[in-house]
């Protein structure tokens, strides 16, 4: 389970020690431990555990650790009215529903939606296209999406404006600007980064775990090569949900104390364990391929 809440809701009411604090229930130390390198990856602890000017902050958003620095980086990105949009969306169960008698015409009036950078930007230009129809009842009818969904993402919005005001954050528009929208994601959910995978599907860069893009997904079929995920979900298979495409720099960039770049020049750990085998033969001896067997018979 995810203790990040928790962990930072203690830290801004003044407890120290969290692994001597009376827990009616104690979590497990490794996941009180996993907690808290996941907030100081955040920015929300310092090198010694103390909450930071930035942790104190995410405390007073009701949301989980995440989402709370993404909305409190896109103020820097200028991009605060949007994330505020994407974060009320995420917060709601489904917003499209498909019934099954009208599941064609319900697919075609989802594809619309769909923007080329993800769902993020999908979920948003649904908000968007709802506002514009004066916040409507038939328009969510008649393109099939979940007129109480939008209504609780709308309430979820005023809530997180309201404490935006108390602290004097900025709501700002980034207009068109989808990057600043993006990277602000990424500041906030850069441990969910995953990258094509050569055999099958793609592989989460934190635990090397083999994931694919949900089927409701706006990128399904697309296949971007790096790729940013909301949640995982275990269904047939481990679902990514609500996937965004993004640019590995901006992990390096925004996440600096999680992610490092390569050197090119430099093989893996992972890649010198790798061993290269030759495609059986039958006509040859197993060695034969190797280049001094060659220079031998010469």
């Amino acid at each position: 389970t995810n203790l990040g809440n928790t962990v930072l809701m203690l830290k801004a009411m003044g407890v120290p020690d969290l692994l001597g604090f009376d827990f009616m229930d104690p979590p497990p130390p490794q996941t009180l431990y996993m907690a808290m390198e996941h907030l100081y990856a955040l920015g929300a602890l310092d090198d010694e555990g103390m909450l930071t000017r930035m942790g104190r902050k995410m405390a007073e958003f009701p949301l989980e650790p995440a989402q709370s620095k993404m909305v409190i980086a896109s103020v820097d990105f200028g991009c605060s009215d949007e994330i505020l949009t994407i974060t009320a969306m995420l917060s709601v169960q489904s917003v499209f529903y498909r019934p099954k008698e009208k599941a064609s015409q319900a697919d075609q009036k989802k594809a619309k939606f769909h923007q080329a950078e993800g769902d993020h930007l999908t979920l948003l230009t649904v908000y968007e296209a709802w506002k514009n129809s004066k916040f409507s009842n038939p328009w969510c009818f008649d393109n099939f999406v979940q007129a109480r969904s939008l209504r609780r993402a709308q309430d979820v919005r005023k809530q997180l404006i309201t404490i935006m005001d108390r602290y004097k954050l900025l709501v700002v528009s980034a207009g068109k600007n989808y990057n600043k929208i993006r990277k602000a994601v990424c500041s906030g959910f850069f441990p969910h980064a995953a990258k094509v995978d050569p055999q099958e599907g793609y592989r989460t860069l934190a635990e090397q775990q083999i994931v694919y893009i949900h089927p409701s997904s706006a990128l399904f079929n697309k296949n971007p090569e790096w790729v940013l995920y909301h949640e995982l979900v275990l269904t047939t298979k481990e679902y990514m949900r609500e996937v965004m495409a993004i640019e590995p720099k901006w992990l390096v960039e925004l996440a600096p104390q999680f992610y490092s770049a390569c050197d090119p020049r430099q093989l893996s750990r992972q890649k010198r364990q790798q061993k290269i085998e030759p495609l059986y033969n039958k006509f040859e001896e197993p060695n034969s391929w190797r280049i001094s067997r060659q220079h031998r018979r010469k």
